[in-house]
């Protein structure tokens, strides 16, 4: 296993970290406890929750996930210090969370205390928060005039910021957390973050977490540009693109009790036929090399200029051992040209 700085923190993190998002409604404790100790054996050290896990988010699988590595922690206690835990405090729009309300200092306060009664444990590595207040080009939102910038209230988001980081502030110097970051941001998001920080001599963000893979590659290059200047860790989610680049939901199939068999939080807005088309092409060029298309796509991820640690997600031990050989695949320049290709052909499939 390679490890990785985590942005500017003294802080090293395995290439691949441990995503956990199913753990409280797709997998249960022994499954959990599976994944970590199995994960652990591989020299991954770096592990990813919220607190509104399991995906989907619902009033009754709020909160599972931090419980139910709180519970592995608290049977193996020795073992926490092993760990680069990260967790999210999630924004506004969900009703059983906060009445749906937007990020505050006062609710990051309540919400760090919350995540630490969950996962039992006494600091949090980094905290994140989940999406920003205002509508950011995340979950879909991509397209030209999905989100109109023009009707955002800068000042008002920037004020809103201020009162965040000054929170975050606080919760460090209680030794509650030890890093901040960001998730489903922008640009403009991080350049605020930094700003308040400087001005302010408050704590600067240490990492963001997007959404980034062959099917959904808007963030190279502007953004991890900023990111690697500014040395904060870029840390893509959804490297499968909700499962889909494994190919298992081609020609429409739905395998029993996989994530599209489940409700979906903003419908299936990934499944088009130009995501299909891409799909198919990058199995093929899978096959050609001898690999599975997973291992394709989460190998391409980890090779991206910035990228700092991939997060994965698995529902089964075979997933899981499937994933983690990717990133110790012998990436070829012929793989990268043949990904290349593909990746020309459909650069934002959906």
């Amino acid at each position: 296993m390679l490890y990785t700085q985590l942005g500017h923190s003294q802080v090293n993190v395995s290439r691949v970290c441990l995503g956990s998002m199913t753990w409280g409604l797709q997998n249960n404790q022994q499954d959990a406890n599976q994944q970590i100790e199995y994960a652990a054996s591989r020299g991954v050290n770096f592990l990813d929750t919220a607190e509104m896990y399991a995906v989907p988010p619902s009033p009754n699988t709020y909160g599972k996930t931090e419980s139910i590595i709180g519970n592995y922690f608290a049977a193996n206690p020795t073992k926490r210090k092993d760990w680069i835990v990260a967790t999210k405090i999630a924004g506004p729009g969900l009703p059983w969370v906060r009445g749906g309300e937007g990020i505050t200092g006062e609710a990051i306060y309540a919400a760090v205390d919350a995540s630490l009664k969950r996962l039992q444990t006494d600091y949090i590595d980094l905290y994140q928060l989940h999406w920003p207040n205002r509508t950011s080009p995340h979950f879909g939102n991509h397209m030209p005039n999905d989100v109109r910038f023009s009707e955002i209230n800068a000042a008002q988001h920037s004020d809103q910021m201020l009162d965040i980081l000054t929170a975050v502030d606080a919760c460090i110097k209680a030794g509650k957390i030890r890093h901040f970051g960001l998730s489903d941001d922008t640009p403009w998001g991080i350049s605020q973050y930094l700003q308040l920080a400087k001005e302010n001599s408050l704590p600067k963000v240490t990492s963001i977490q997007n959404e980034f893979n062959l099917l959904h590659s808007k963030d190279w290059p502007y953004l991890i540009e900023q990111c690697i200047h500014e040395d904060i860790a870029y840390l893509p989610w959804s490297p499968l693109a909700g499962g889909m680049l494994s190919g298992k939901y081609l020609n429409g199939a739905r395998p029993e009790g996989s994530r599209w068999t489940l409700m979906q939080r903003n419908g299936l807005f990934r499944n088009t036929e130009q995501s299909e088309a891409a799909i198919n092409a990058y199995c093929q060029v899978a096959r050609d090399h001898g690999i599975s298309p997973s291992q394709l796509a989460l190998a391409w991820c980890d090779k991206v200029d910035g990228v700092t640690s991939t997060i994965i997600g698995a529902t089964s031990l075979h997933q899981l051992t499937e994933d983690i050989d990717a990133f110790s695949l012998t990436y070829s320049d012929q793989l990268h040209q043949d990904i290349a290709h593909v990746l020309r052909q459909f650069p934002a499939p959906f």
